[in-house]
This record gives structure tokens, sequence and C-alpha cells, in this order.
């Protein structure tokens, strides 16, 4: 299997600092701070970039659950929104909430949502954020 790569610079403080992140050898390329990670500042954060990889692995993993099952679907729309609390004094990714609509021919409500369940459990991403506290899943027919 392969073996994926992302770097970071940190420059300076924490409160004070900025950095840079890149994801692969460049196919996206961004800044981060205190403020874009702790405030609502300009630039993006771990939490986001963690968000979108939890996305885009659930979607690719439920796609992939329901051709197994013979429901190939159209489209599977997925949103990842990460919440970074302070637990017992730190910051903590304490929840995560995983939105998801399938456009699939075939299939019912809740056999969607069971397929969206097992790639909940199964997708990589999610394995690798095991220690979440709570993932919690509204899974949808468009």
């Amino acid at each position: 299997m392969a073996t994926r790569n992302g770097s970071a610079e940190w420059k300076g403080d924490l409160s004070g600092g900025a950095g840079t992140v890149t994801v692969g050898d460049g196919v996206f390329q961004g800044n981060y701070s205190f403020s874009s990670r702790f405030e609502e500042g300009e630039g993006t954060n771990p939490e986001e970039l963690i968000a979108a990889a939890h996305a885009s692995c659930f979607a690719m993993a439920l796609s992939n659950i329901l051709a197994e099952h013979g429901h190939a679907p159209d489209s599977v729309r997925t949103t990842a929104r990460v919440h970074l609390r302070n637990v017992d004094g730190a910051p903590t990714i304490a929840e995560i909430d995983l939105d998801v609509e399938g456009r699939v021919e075939g299939i019912d409500e809740a056999h969607f949502r069971q397929h969206a369940e097992e790639a909940k459990a199964g997708c990589p991403v999610s394995r690798a954020l095991a220690g979440v506290p709570e993932i919690r899943l509204n899974a949808r027919l468009a």
C-alpha cells in the first residue's frame, strides 16, 4: 500500500508565530496560526485537514461498500465537522460529526444508513481516529 506525506513549518512562539502546511508534494499549501486554529482567524488548521481527510475517506469507503452490494452510487457527499474542545485543560478533538447524503438508486433509507455505519467503522481515517470519544453519523438519501 502507499505511503503518503505532509509537512509543516512553524516559526515563533505559540500565540505570535505562524506556520505553513503542505499536503503531499504541494497539491495543497496553506498558512496556519494560533488565530486560525483556536479563534476565527484566516488560514487553515490541523482540525480542518483532519475533517477533509475523514470526509474523503468515508465517502470513498461508503461508495465502495454500496457498489459491492449492487448499489453503485451516483454520488456520496460527505461533510465532517471536527470539534476542538478544552478537555481537562488541554485542546482535544472531542467530537466529530459526519454528515452524508447519497444519491443511490434501488436502496432504501435503512439499508443506506446500515452501509454508512459500516463505512464509519471501517474507513482507515475513522480507525485512526478511534480515540475520539464521539463520532456521530447523519446519513440520508438525496
